[in-house]
């Protein structure tokens, strides 16, 4: 009975390995590791494989259909490219503005956008463009005032056109000018479009003198005290001392912040320009301006926007198609007259805007206009930043002037050898006073320069508007269907 069982248990348990088993047990392969078998991982494996495969998936999925927009669109517009042109043509150009997002520490972030998402629809085209980039507040309106400023002084003959040694083509002032028309400019964001109104209002309402900001500034701190010394007293006057006169006493005068030689040098060698008046005075009406492509553009910031920094992460496909169709509009060159309020209607008073409060549009949520344009995202600027960046300046500036005194004060001692100097100042010798007025100066251009730039750009204020730009601004539209059509039925074929 027992060997019955035997010979019926013996031949299943000692069951012939397989070739291959067999190679790989004499390769040093432990047996247990052959006799394993597969299983289901535990309950945590089987979680964060589940985790990482999804989020994983969900990228590539993702980055699949940034490259399938973005190779639509280029197959939409590379027939552009191949176009002949002319020996004696230029290629469109396009001007793109860039300017700060507010708080943000990369002044470059508007351009970063372009270049990823709108630039490489362009580039397939033939386009080339030119970048105006905004490294602080305002630098963006002041860069297209002074270009303004120079065309209408061009235009009245009190200033000759820059060109090159050679008559080129395209280098005349009315070709530049048919040029920017026919290419158009491109706006990142609604911080830029706020600067470049400014700036195209400025340009057309100043006057046409040349303008030194910095000369300007230095003669306006020449007068505020800043630098001025104290009246020193006076010893009592005792028998046989002479009687203290006007001659004896040291005069104390301003000191300027131009070298005297180099002031006296330049006004003689520059004279004030006079500019008439009829000339000098704004232009009833402004010539056509090239049209715009309004491109929205937010930048999240902040602690409390890191959940929608990782959603955008994921979905990249939705900024490449809002760049790649912002492309698609400035390269049919479909435009239609720039929605400005009614002529009636007065502009929002600064003191009855709530900072804190949801903005509402330029007139009235029934009638939006392009001033309105990316007026959301102006709520994703920081609280901190909105309610204390004019205040942060001024404690700056406040606790400069403070120390100021002091090193002041060290600068002159030892300028005029009225003590040695220290160990530590022998090593690391102080500024001196013309080091501290130059330093000061510096100081307040930036700081001024903030202000201004703060007081376009913060959200309770509106785009600038004037009258004269009525029905010479243009804007970008998409084309008709019926173009979208036939460019799909070219791709396909």
């Amino acid at each position: 009975m027992s060997s019955n069982v035997a010979e019926t248990v013996n031949p299943v348990a000692k069951a012939p390995a397989s070739g291959v088993r067999t190679v790989l047990r004499y390769t040093g392969i432990p047996p247990s590791w052959l006799d394993k078998r597969p299983r289901l991982p535990s309950r945590n494996w089987l979680i964060f494989l589940s985790v990482t495969s999804a989020v994983t998936g969900y990228y590539i999925y993702d980055r699949q259909q940034c490259k399938k927009i973005r190779k639509e669109y280029v197959d939409k517009v590379k027939d552009i490219a191949v176009q002949p042109m002319g020996s004696m043509e230029l290629p469109r150009l396009v001007t793109v503005y860039g300017a700060r997002w507010p708080g943000d520490e990369d002044y470059d972030r508007s351009m970063k956008y372009f270049r990823k998402y709108v630039k490489p629809v362009l580039v397939a085209a033939a386009i080339d463009y030119d970048m105006v980039k905004g490294r602080r507040h305002g630098d963006i309106a002041r860069h297209v005032a002074d270009k303004i400023r120079k065309e209408r002084r061009v235009m009245a003959g009190l200033e000759q056109p820059s060109t090159g040694p050679m008559a080129l083509p395209g280098s005349s002032f009315e070709e530049k000018r048919q040029r920017e028309l026919d290419g158009g400019i491109i706006i990142v964001g609604r911080h830029t479009l706020k600067e470049y109104m400014a700036g195209l209002k400025r340009g057309w309402t100043e006057g046409l003198e040349p303008v030194d900001r910095e000369e300007q500034l230095a003669h306006a701190l020449e007068s505020d005290g800043r630098f001025d010394e104290p009246e020193p007293e006076q010893p009592p006057v005792g028998e046989g001392e002479p009687i203290p006169t006007s001659s004896r006493i040291p005069s104390s005068k301003p000191f300027s912040l131009l070298n005297p030689a180099l002031r006296a040098h330049t006004s003689q060698s520059k004279p004030t320009e006079t500019v008439p008046e009829h000339l000098n005075a704004p232009p009833a009406e402004i010539p056509p301006q090239p049209p715009m492509l309004l491109v929205s553009f937010t930048n999240y910031i902040g602690l409390t926007q890191i959940p929608l920094m990782v959603w955008d992460f994921f979905n990249q496909r939705r900024k490449v198609r809002e760049g790649a169709e912002a492309a698609y509009r400035l390269i049919m060159g479909n435009t239609r007259p720039f929605t400005a309020p009614p002529a009636e209607a007065p502009a929002r008073s600064e003191t009855d805007v709530d900072v804190d409060a949801p903005q509402k549009p330029y007139l009235s949520e029934l009638t939006p206009t392009d001033l309105d344009f990316d007026r959301e995202a102006e709520s994703y600027y920081k609280k901190s930043l909105v309610k204390n960046f004019i205040s942060d300046i001024e404690k700056a500036r406040r606790e400069y002037y403070e120390s100021l005194a002091k090193r002041l004060e060290t600068a002159r001692a030892l300028a005029r050898g009225i003590r040695e100097p220290t160990k530590e100042e022998r090593d690391n010798p102080p500024p001196t006073e013309v080091e501290l007025r130059a330093e000061r100066l510096k100081k307040e251009l930036r700081w001024t320069a903030d202000e201004e730039g703060w007081n376009i750009v913060r959200p309770d204020k509106d785009v600038e508007w004037d009258e004269r730009f009525r029905n010479k601004l243009r804007v970008y539209i998409d084309p008709p269907p019926s173009e979208k059509r036939n460019d799909t039925n070219s791709a396909s074929s």
